[in-house]
């Protein structure tokens, strides 16, 4: 029984930025690897009684024997109309409107508009990350401050407007209707709840620009799950820039310099909090791009999962009596209860921002302007909280985002030649 606590006693607990006060070495419910199993248990709360009632539906065939007022809802969340779509290729977006005689100006304006939103929801969101988990809020001359340690509040907060937005942009707009049975969305919410809060609990242990290294890297194992959750195919060239974005990402984490500031260390905790965010994060993208498969716009996506992702993430927070903990934090650091707000609305206006941009002009120009936006929050974060970059880890980068946009041109190379094949060929599959 003392084992347990040796083990994780053991693991490297060094943060970034700042010194880690003492409370967070010494108390447990501040350990990342504690919190994360006390969360796991509060959705395991809602899950397991949420499947033992499917089953229970499913084997009382309530869909051909119910009746009743709550019948609608029931067919709804547990069987939905069963109706699925031709996939689209992209699967997750439907394909981009073309211009009907638009002129050229103002399609360059759009693209500047939806560059500069992109950019700045995410470079914004990015800014906010590092700021709330890494700094300390109501330091004074004589009181060293506090830091902000829940990330499962941030989630919430993140998906609570996320879920307001999709919702609104629904109910105002016309959308296909909707198929999927409603319990299928749980999958990619809860994965996706999971990638974020490993996400926010990484920069207490890790550099934000290795975190930034590390989602460029994500590539590889969404084609591993590819190929174990969709049984994708995959062309040379993609094997090919995922061998090169390794070896950038390990120049760039093996790299060292003497006088390195402490807030680049990488530690143990930080390899594995990364290496969940990119497991959880690869399973949500290829359960979502399977849910497409129903008719369903990606603003309905949106709702679906943020929907769930309310109900686990609260629902965790008030069983640990964290929530009112949070509230309490807010209201005595209202500089931190607009950073948390602003971190909100950057990440939800981010997401609408997505679709808006792939609709307009294609997946790969929004794959070039995220990646842009990529190499531009390495460097902000550098020049604002001081982070320092080594000529050997500078060159990992830039191999780095070589092969992202080898993977760009790639691919859209590939399109342009899939549109001249025979109707009867298709092309292979591609992350």
């Amino acid at each position: 029984r003392f084992c347990l606590p040796l083990v994780l006693a053991s693991l490297p607990t060094m943060a970034t930025g700042e010194e880690i006060p003492s409370a967070l070495q010494d108390s447990w419910g501040d350990f990342w690897l504690f919190r994360f199993f006390v969360n796991a248990a509060g959705y395991a709360s809602i899950v397991v009684p949420g499947f033992l009632l499917i089953q229970y539906f499913k084997r009382r065939n309530y869909l051909e024997t119910g009746r009743g007022v709550c019948f609608p809802v029931i067919k709804s969340c547990v069987f939905g109309s069963e109706v699925k779509s031709v996939h689209q290729e992209d699967g997750s977006l439907p394909p981009r409107a073309e211009p009907t005689e638009s002129s050229t100006a103002r399609q360059v304006f759009k693209l500047l508009f939806c560059a500069a939103g992109l950019q700045a929801s995410y470079l914004t969101w990015g800014v906010l990350q590092e700021r709330v988990m890494t700094r300390t809020y109501g330091a004074t001359e004589t009181d060293p401050g506090e830091k902000f340690k829940d990330s499962q509040f941030l989630v919430f907060m993140n998906r609570i407007l996320a879920f307001t937005v999709a919702g609104l942009y629904c109910a105002l707009t016309k959308q296909p209707r909707h198929g999927a049975p409603m319990y299928k969305y749980s999958f990619a919410s809860l994965s996706n709840i999971l990638s974020s809060w490993c996400q926010y609990e990484a920069l207490k242990y890790i550099s934000f620009p290795t975190q930034v290294l590390a989602k460029a890297s994500k590539v590889i194992p969404v084609m591993m799950m590819g190929k174990l959750v969709s049984r994708k195919s995959y062309e040379y060239w993609e094997y090919l820039t995922a061998a090169l974005i390794s070896v950038g990402v390990s120049m760039f984490l093996l790299s060292s310099a003497p006088n390195r500031h402490v807030s680049t260390v990488t530690t143990f905790s930080g390899i594995i909090l990364l290496a969940g965010y990119i497991i959880f994060d690869s399973f949500t993208s290829n359960w979502q791009d399977a849910l497409f498969t129903y008719k369903m716009s990606p603003v309905q996506m949106m709702f679906g999962v943020n929907v769930f992702s309310c109900l686990f993430t609260v629902g965790s927070l008030l069983e640990q009596g964290a929530l009112l903990e949070s509230v309490r934090f807010m209201a005595r650091h209202s500089e931190f209860t607009a950073h948390a707000v602003l971190l909100s609305v950057c990440s939800a206006c981010g997401q609408l921002f997505i679709f808006y941009t792939i609709n307009q002009f294609g997946a790969a120009v929004f794959t070039i302007i995220m990646t842009l936006r990529q190499a531009f929050a390495i460097l902000l974060s550098c020049l604002i909280y001081g982070h320092t970059v080594t000529v050997v880890g500078g060159l990992g980068i830039a191999v780095v985002f070589m092969a992202l946009f080898l993977r760009v041109y790639a691919r859209s190379r590939m399109k342009k030649r899939s549109k001249k094949l025979p109707p009867g060929e298709t092309p292979v599959q591609k992350v």
